[in-house]
């Protein structure tokens, strides 16, 4: 995770700031999480003599802001995206063409998929919150078990549908 931030960076790359700006905040809260993580780990293994729960509070916290910031990301995506296919590139020009039109409604898909994972594991994440925050403990087994079915299924899907366009476009 570490190598993937450090490469990514400040988001110099992206075009767009508020995409820059969610990246590098969810790629921080994503670094903060491990090691609240492995501290929580720790005290509930007794290695380390701390109060675990708090531990576990705060990287569920860090999880959900992390998520949160990745539906902002692919809400603000799928915005720009759809502003892009409805109106044409310049003024007296026609709509993109059919190849440039596939591939931003390839790009589209990719977001919602990325946007309903994020919303199943954000459920899980505020379930996972201490009691009184918004529906934190409300959730019955067979629903935890459903939203992160639904996540795990849904970046399966995205995993295996990269995989095959990496490989339709190697020679």
């Amino acid at each position: 995770m570490f190598v993937y931030t450090k490469q990514y960076g400040l988001g110099a790359q992206e075009e767009d700031a508020f995409v820059r700006l969610v990246s590098v905040l969810g790629n921080l809260a994503d670094q903060l999480y491990y090691p609240c993580e492995h501290v929580a780990w720790a005290a509930d293994a007794r290695v380390l003599h701390v109060d675990s729960s708090r531990w576990w509070t705060l990287s569920t916290a860090l999880w959900a802001l992390s998520l949160l910031l990745g539906v902002a990301r692919s809400l603000w995506m799928l915005l720009k995206l759809r502003q892009r296919l409805r109106s044409p590139t310049a003024p007296f020009t026609s709509p993109l063409p059919r190849g440039k039109r596939r591939a931003v409604e390839a790009q589209m898909q990719s977001e919602a998929l990325s946007l309903l994972s994020n919303l199943a594991d954000l459920a899980n994440a505020v379930h996972w919150l201490p009691r009184g925050v918004l529906w934190a403990g409300r959730f019955p087994p067979w629903l935890v078990g459903l939203m992160g079915t639904i996540s795990s299924i849904l970046s399966m899907y995205q995993a295996a549908r990269a995989g095959g366009q990496a490989e339709a476009t190697t020679p």
